[in-house]
């Protein structure tokens, strides 16, 4: 799963950068509010807001944003936000799943089915991808939280299932309903995360040479930009070089 990490990974950089925080900040907004919306206004008695809250402070949202978001839950102008999930192929033949919010089905599917086609992509229908993932709990942590057995031995008491550590830092996956358990044990031992969420993770991998790659970052891209799309996961992996030269 190198690959799969290495993606994660551009996610998570290309998540810092100052141009795409606005977007970043309003995504995670929505997820805070949707989640205090579904269950408790505390995030200590809500696993899923707390998560949320956790991810938005990891990509270091103001908390005034974060307090805002619970607020406009408990508001009676909060949107109702419907939670979907798209699936379909790219370039390369790779598959990609879309979530989104919104509280206009029929806009945000005509836009998703759009971007796909505009790209090089095609609209599957539910459950056409998605067997090819397995859904997951994933905790990244820094290269400076510890050397390899150190994180993993930390993951393995934590109960995590796998940990894949390179240079860039170390991935920690662990079962989907684990994630919130999990993810507070590592924080008794390693201290905070970079990123906890619940992802999509590829069973098998397609490998896409250069323009392949650059036809399915340009789709991915293009999905991301759109305000009803919360996450895109594809099952793809890049060699160095050609990671190097996007």
């Amino acid at each position: 799963m190198a690959g799969h990490s290495k993606w994660a990974n551009i996610q998570h950089r290309k998540g810092r950068q100052d141009a795409v925080r606005a977007k970043l900040f309003s995504k995670l907004s929505k997820e805070i509010t949707v989640a205090a919306k579904m269950g408790d206004p505390d995030p200590e008695k809500n696993p899923r807001l707390r998560l949320a809250v956790k991810e938005a402070k990891a990509s270091s949202m103001p908390k005034d944003n974060i307090e805002r978001a619970i607020k406009k839950s408990l508001g009676g102008d909060a949107d109702n936000y419907e939670e979907i999930r798209y699936e379909g192929y790219g370039p390369g033949g790779v598959a990609v799943i879309v979530e989104a919010m919104t509280d206009n089905r029929n806009r945000t599917a005509s836009n998703v089915r759009s971007t796909f086609s505009k790209n090089g992509g095609n609209l599957g229908e539910t459950g056409s991808v998605a067997f090819m993932f397995d859904r997951k709990g994933q905790i990244i942590y820094p290269a400076d939280a510890g050397d390899a057995d150190t994180v993993l031995l930390a993951a393995i008491d934590a109960g995590a299932e796998d940990v894949e550590s390179s240079e860039d830092g170390h991935v920690i996956w662990c079962a989907d309903t684990d994630l919130g358990a999990v993810s507070a044990a590592l924080e008794g031992s390693l201290g905070e995360s970079e990123s906890t969420k619940l992802v999509w993770k590829p069973q098998t991998t397609t490998e896409l040479d250069l323009d392949g790659a650059k036809s399915l970052m340009k789709l991915i891209d293009a999905l991301e930009d759109d305000d009803d799309v919360q996450n895109v996961t594809a099952n793809f992996e890049v060699s160095d070089e050609i990671m190097a030269q996007l």
